[in-house]
């Protein structure tokens, strides 16, 4: 193991509803959905029509601009819906379960004895490239890329984040060959990000053929950004790939068993829910399978993910593709008598406004009040008390604001996603939506550089 890297700017968010290791299996619920608006850049090509029988694993749609990249189906049974948005952009493709759970074939082989082409072709085949991600952009990788490195956090760090020592304890096997699949497909290494105090198990450090980094400190300690930026700093034109390491596993099923495996283990967490613990679902689950009568009455929030960088959704939604928590906590719709006025002893605040400075470890109940409304945009140095990159964050959000390319690629827009700047968002006194704000900003290079 080497040396171990220090985040010391950063924000550890204590917050009650922390997932019990119990581990409880859902399931083939009735419907299912996989949504192109999960991946950044998309533009859904459908193959099939409502009233189509598929297996797990048949394509449904392609990328337009890179047909190779499939969509396959979690479960198989019939199309049921397809539900557009505006323009007629495709929003979901629902498929209604059946109980065959009948699999498509593919190569079943050991990675180390298949050429780089070979293993590229089964993942995309099977529809578990979209798990590949990029930077810069965070979006879906471009198979016809060598990356210089390929990244694998093996652990969350943000508020309530499920533990993928746990999630994977079963599938180590799996998550080795899926390691090897990636050492093959890249000219680099495959670095495994591990934590001093959230990989205390010790599960991952037996993988063989990757490069081990240790990290200790506070969120954002987990985010591929920081990581990155700790590592090695990518330079314009170079691309590193990432993946989570539940995705690790399914690519090692892959080759393993020749299926595609679309389950996969959530942490059902929040204050508002009865009893926060794991859950073994399949992939496009919608909510109403996953919380049922678990979450206390009253008016609540559903985010698919975590409080930071999630999803609102409604009960009636699907569970987001790269989403590996479901997250509930009280909607904040109600009027505060004095507002910050009172002590604040269960409030949450990065500085001494609220005597809950005094145990700064306590577990609270938050909502999702923004207590104020957007206001100027101004230089206030609190940036840089929670962002750990070597970047200057309020330099590059208004040279994205005023679009200036060249002032953003010189500032650190490759290395950058929304994820990065989750926590100065939640400390931002302007209330601007700063993650969408640099999505704004990536978009920008994208359409420049395309």
């Amino acid at each position: 193991m080497s040396k171990v890297i220090k985040i010391k700017k950063g924000l550890d968010i204590h917050l009650k509803g922390r997932a019990e290791k119990v581990l409880v299996d859902l399931g083939i619920s009735a419907n299912y959905a996989v949504k192109p608006t999960d991946f950044e850049g998309l533009t859904p090509k459908l193959m099939v029509k409502a009233g189509h029988e598929v297996k797990i694993g048949t394509p449904l749609f392609y990328d337009k601009y890179k047909p190779e990249i499939l969509f396959t189906s979690p479960v198989s049974g019939t199309v049921s819906e397809i539900n557009r948005g505006e323009r007629r952009r495709i929003l979901e493709v629902i498929i209604k379960a059946d109980e065959k759970s009948e699999y498509e074939a593919f190569t079943k082989a050991n990675p180390k004895d298949l050429q780089k082409d070979e293993i590229k072709e089964n993942i995309l085949k099977s529809g578990l490239w979209p798990a590949i991600r990029q930077r810069p952009y965070a979006i879906i990788a471009n198979p016809s890329d060598t990356p210089i490195s390929i990244f694998i956090s093996g652990f969350d760090s943000a508020p309530l984040a499920p533990d993928y020592e746990f999630a994977l304890n079963d599938d180590m096997n799996d998550f080795q060959t899926g390691v090897d699949a990636l050492k093959k497909i890249t000219d680099g290494n495959v670095n495994l990000i591990l934590h001093q105090e959230l990989n205390a198990g010790g599960l991952f450090k037996s993988v063989k053929n990757v490069e081990f980094h240790e990290f200790s400190g506070p969120h954002p300690a987990s985010t591929i950004g920081v990581q990155i930026n700790n590592i090695k700093a990518l330079n314009k034109g170079e691309i590193v790939w990432y993946v989570n390491p539940i995705d690790v596993a399914k690519i090692g099923k892959l080759f393993n068993e020749g299926i595609f495996d679309s389950t996969k283990i959530i942490a059902l967490t929040g204050s508002e829910v009865k009893m926060p613990q794991y859950f073994k679902i399949t992939d496009g689950a919608d909510l109403l399978s996953i919380v049922r009568d678990n979450v206390k009455s009253g008016d609540v929030r559903y985010i698919s993910g975590n409080v930071l960088t999630g999803e609102k959704l409604e009960k009636t939604n699907f569970l987001s593709y790269y989403d590996y928590q479901l997250t509930i906590i009280p909607e904040g719709n109600q009027p505060e008598f004095l507002g910050w006025g009172t002590p604040g002893f269960g409030k949450f605040s990065m500085t001494r406004t609220f005597f809950s400075w005094l145990n700064p470890k306590k577990e609270m109940t938050l909502d999702s009040n923004l207590h104020g409304g957007e206001r100027p945009f101004v230089v206030t140095g609190e940036f840089e008390k929670v962002f750990p990159m070597d970047i200057y964050p309020m330099q590059l959000l208004k040279a994205i604001i005023i679009e200036d390319i060249d002032l953003m690629e010189q500032l650190g827009i490759y290395e950058v996603a929304e994820e990065d700047f989750a926590l100065c968002e939640v400390i931002n006194t302007s209330k601007i939506e700063i993650q969408k704000l640099v999505r704004q900003g990536i978009n920008v290079m994208i359409k420049e550089f395309s």
